[in-house]
């Protein structure tokens, strides 16, 4: 992207530092549950810094990693993977803290560039195309080098102009950061309830009802084949022989893959698109509402819920589509129910493979699943709805606030429209 009002200068002369991270040994071993911040690529979104799996290190393994401290008002890029070229500015809350080697600092000299001014321009559409088309440009792997990065082309304005821009974007960024910390408070005290009433088993009329080997009266643990439906219930989505990259277009219909699934929920911000004919080809891999769609490789864990915004999309390779048997199990106690410590657990020790985890029906068949009375599922579904009912409208008026943000980020940034 050049910009079109000012002349544009290599972002490489104008930073004190370009570099990525690194990995401590030892595997997950290493990690604990509070410490010096651990950066991974799924917790740098565009424009928004998610704490979801955020990992922690012990300083002991934090001093191992001198040389990738990140700093306050650094840019942070991924620059491998399915999110590559996603990218955020560092929250001060999270720090200190380190990166892997997914993971990019860019430090900007402050003589030449505000850094959220640097953040915008590299999350605008225009920017975001042309990283992507560097990074798949190398070989099979998507990722962009030091090289590439050094010689980005940067709009050379004024500081203060620089700061009138980020301003006017970041009224945007406040709405959307405001809603999603509605949101995160929503979906705690959902967690909140469903761990009182499934985990502690303090739901209620719990005090009247006995327990039977660990387990209330008439619950049970079902396997997931049992409470999907049958023959296609758990479904893979297409491999590479179904679906092409070169099938992939700006617009059609969402493909979801596990990058796009954020904080349990699917976001559109860079999702895939394939043509209407394409996705009526796969139609065994499209969704409804109720379904859950589970990320199968990588970061084992990653879910999100089929609302109704999402009915048509696509189930992506890399990930598996769960449609439960609405009369065995309530559809939104069953997303829950895959969340539950014990049963994420067993999920995750399941996964094959040493460096990348993955997941297969056949594994995600056998998975135990606790199953309540159909009268507490209910309950539960009762108190919860309107929780996700409001979830559901916030990321809808946010999908809102970030298109009206792209659409005058780009006038911003080229000097068409003046601050």
């Amino acid at each position: 992207m050049k910009a079109t009002g000012w002349k544009a200068i290599e972002l490489g002369p104008h930073c004190s530092k370009i570099g990525s991270g690194s990995t401590p040994r030892g595997g997950d071993a290493v990690y604990q549950q509070e410490g010096v911040s651990f950066i991974r690529s799924q917790n740098v979104y565009n424009g928004q810094f998610t704490s979801n799996g955020l990992a922690y290190l012990n300083d002991e393994q934090a001093k191992k990693l001198r040389g990738v401290e990140v700093h306050q008002s650094d840019v942070l890029l991924n620059i491998t993977g399915d999110s590559v070229a996603r990218c955020c500015l560092v929250p001060e809350s999270v720090l200190p803290a380190r990166v892997n080697q997914h993971v990019a600092i860019i430090r900007p000299d402050p003589r030449s560039f505000d850094p959220r001014f640097l953040g915008y321009f590299l999350t605008s559409p225009q920017m975001q195309a042309t990283m992507l088309s560097l990074a798949g440009s190398g070989g099979t792997r998507k990722a962009l080098t030091k090289e590439m990065i050094q010689r980005f082309l940067v709009p050379n304005t004024p500081i203060p102009n620089q700061e009138r821009i980020a301003g006017v974007l970041s009224v945007y960024d406040d709405l959307i950061e405001n809603n999603w910390r509605r949101i995160t408070l929503l979906e705690q005290a959902a967690g909140l309830l469903y761990e009182e009433w499934f985990v502690r088993f303090r739901f209620p009329g719990h005090e009247h009802v006995k327990l039977f080997n660990g387990l209330p009266e008439g619950w049970a643990e079902q396997h997931l084949e049992e409470l999907c439906d049958e023959d296609d219930g758990i479904q893979t989505g297409p491999f590479g022989s179904q679906l092409h990259q070169s099938d992939y277009r700006d617009e059609g219909v969402p493909v979801v893959m596990p990058k796009d699934m954020i904080s349990f929920r699917i976001v559109s911000d860079g999702i895939a698109r394939i043509p209407e004919q394409i996705a009526e080809r796969l139609s065994r891999h499209r969704m409804v509402e109720g379904d859950t769609v589970y990320g199968r490789r990588g970061d084992i864990g990653r879910r999100a819920y089929v609302s109704e915004r999402e009915v048509g999309w696509l189930c992506g390779t890399g990930c598996l589509r769960l449609r439960p048997n609405s009369q065995k199990i309530d559809p939104r106690f069953l997303f829950d129910a895959l969340g539950a410590p014990k049963t994420a657990g067993t999920i995750a020790n399941r996964a094959k493979g040493a460096t990348l985890p993955n997941l297969n029906s056949a594994i995600m068949r056998s998975v135990p699943v606790l199953v309540p009375s159909r009268s507490m599922q209910e309950l539960y579904s009762a108190q919860i709805r309107p929780m996700k009912k409001q979830i559901e409208m916030l990321t809808a008026y946010n999908d809102k606030l970030g298109a009206a943000r792209d659409l005058l980020l780009p006038r911003l940034m080229s000097g068409e429209v003046e601050v």
